[in-house]
C-alpha cells in the first residue's frame, strides 16, 4: 500500500472513529511509530500495541482521540495546515511521498518506537502467555516420551527449556533499558490490571477507559 493510500485510511478513521488502528503487516515499529505519529496530530494519543497472527509477525497499535482543548487545537492546526494530506500533498510529520519521519519529528517517533516495543515485550512476558510457553514444552517432551526416546525427551526438555529461560531473561533485560528510555523522556511508568509495567503520558489512563485523559 503506497503512502497516501495509507495517510488516506487512517484520515478516514480520525474522521468517523474515537479510536485508530494501525495495521502492520510487515511488524515494523518503526513504520508504526511513524504513523503514530501523524496520527497525533490530529488530537489522537498512543494507547497501545500488539502482536498477533503467525509467530506474533503482525502488529497493532491502538491510538486514542484525545479531548483535552490542547488536543482539540493540535488537530484544528493540522487539517488546516495539511489541507491535501493523503491526496498528494504534505502530511505532518512525514517526509513526502513516504511514511518516513521528518528529521524534526525523528525524536517523537522514537520515544513512540520504544513505547511500542516496550509494550509488544510486555505482552510476551505476561504469566499466561509464559504459561503457554511452557505448556507447549511439556507437551512437546511428552510425545517424545511416548515414543519411548526417554534420552531425547530429557536432552529436548533441557535444550528448550535453557532457550526459553534465556529468552525471558533478554527480554527483561531489553524491557529495563527501554524503561530507562521512556523515563528520562518524561513519560510516567504505571502497571496494568495484569501487573505488567506500562508508560504513559503524564495525566493519562490506561487504554480501556472510555475516556484514557479522564481525572
Amino acid at each position: 500500500m503506497g503512502a497516501d493510500s495509507t495517510i488516506s485510511k487512517i484520515l478516514r478513521q480520525i474522521a468517523t472513529q474515537d479510536v485508530v488502528e494501525i495495521f502492520e503487516s510487515s511488524g515494523s515499529p518503526g513504520r508504526a511509530a511513524a504513523l503514530a505519529h501523524f496520527t497525533e496530530q490530529y488530537g489522537f494519543t498512543y494507547g497501545e500495541a500488539h502482536r498477533h497472527g503467525h509467530n506474533k509477525s503482525l502488529l497493532t497499535v491502538f491510538l486514542y482521540r484525545d479531548p483535552r482543548p490542547e488536543a482539540r487545537a493540535r488537530e484544528a492546526a493540522t487539517i488546516a495546515a495539511y489541507p491535501q494530506a493523503g491526496n498528494g500533498g504534505a502530511a505532518p510529520g512525514l517526509r513526502p511521498g513516504t511514511v518516513k519521519p521528518l528529521p524534526e519529528a525523528e525524536g517523537a517517533v522514537a520515544v513512540l518506537k520504544d513505547r511500542i516495543a516496550f509494550d509488544v515485550m510486555g505482552q510476551a512476558a505476561e504469566p499466561r502467555q509464559k504459561a503457554i510457553a511452557w505448556g507447549m514444552l511439556g507437551i512437546t517432551v511428552l510425545m517424545i516420551l511416548i515414543t519411548g526416546k526417554y534420552l531425547v525427551a530429557l536432552g529436548t526438555g533441557v535444550v528448550l527449556g535453557g532457550l526459553l529461560l534465556g529468552g525471558f531473561k533478554l527480554g527483561e533485560v531489553r524491557r529495563k533499558k527501554l524503561a530507562r528510555r521512556l523515563e528520562a523522556a518524561g513519560l510516567v511508568a504505571v502497571r496494568d490490571e495484569h501487573g505488567v509495567q506500562r508508560f504513559l503520558a503524564p495525566g493519562q489512563q490506561l487504554p480501556g477507559h472510555a475516556n484514557p485523559f479522564a481525572g
